[in-house]
């Protein structure tokens, strides 16, 4: 069993918290209408990690940058070309509210979706906040994989990626339920994220207090 990071606000979990002993429908119980929203920065595991729990939840898998290129007929880097980050950032706003009125889901966001105060605001109201945190070097490895992703399309993208942590990881902390996963599988990431949030919702939480676990 893992306890969580040291500056977690609330006890840590016990030995009985493990994956096999929650009630899944009771957690679905008390979730409510609300929505799993996982935010963090790209190549975290949202869409990956998100797809996985969302079958082991029976709960809708949506992803928010395949919405918004859905709806303007556009991928999200030919909206960055074309069009540019406050235009995308603006859509982004928009469809997210509309997709939060439709839960509960597990939805992944974009990497910079939490840094819009209205977003964090519409989360709050209709979902639950789940920040994905990983390290730097597992994050690029990741996001070296994919060629495509607009805010890398720098001559120094390791420099880009260490700035671009340092300006939202504060952000992004301010989310209700924090998991921290190195390059672990995914499957064990999702227990994890079904522990915490069980020990979380249990409690009664609204989302006002963050807390924290690791894997």
């Amino acid at each position: 069993m893992n306890d969580k990071d040291q500056t977690g606000d609330q006890p840590a979990l016990t030995a009985d918290d493990t994956i096999s002993s929650i009630d899944i429908d009771r957690l679905l119980g008390a979730l409510g209408t609300r929505s799993i929203v996982l935010v963090g920065i790209m190549g975290c595991g949202k869409s990956t990690v998100g797809k996985r729990l969302a079958a082991r939840l029976g709960l809708e898998f949506v992803d928010a940058d395949a919405e918004i290129e859905r709806a303007a007929n556009m991928t999200v880097s030919e909206i960055f070309a074309e069009h540019g980050e406050p235009y995308f950032r603006s859509g982004e706003e928009r469809v997210i509210a509309r997709l939060l009125s439709e839960g509960p889901q597990v939805l992944a966001t974009g990497g910079g979706a939490f840094m819009s105060e209205t977003t964090r605001a519409e989360i709050a109201a209709n979902g639950l906040s789940i920040w994905l945190k990983v390290d730097f070097e597992t994050v690029m490895a990741r996001v070296r994989r994919r060629a495509t992703r607009p805010l890398l399309q720098t001559p120094d993208p390791e420099g880009t990626m260490r700035n671009l942590l340092a300006e939202r990881e504060p952000v992004y902390a301010m989310a209700a339920l924090t998991v921290t996963s190195k390059d672990v599988p995914h499957d064990t990431v999702v227990d994890q994220i079904i522990i915490t949030m069980a020990d979380y919702l249990f409690q009664g939480g609204d989302g006002s207090a963050p807390q924290t676990s690791n894997t």
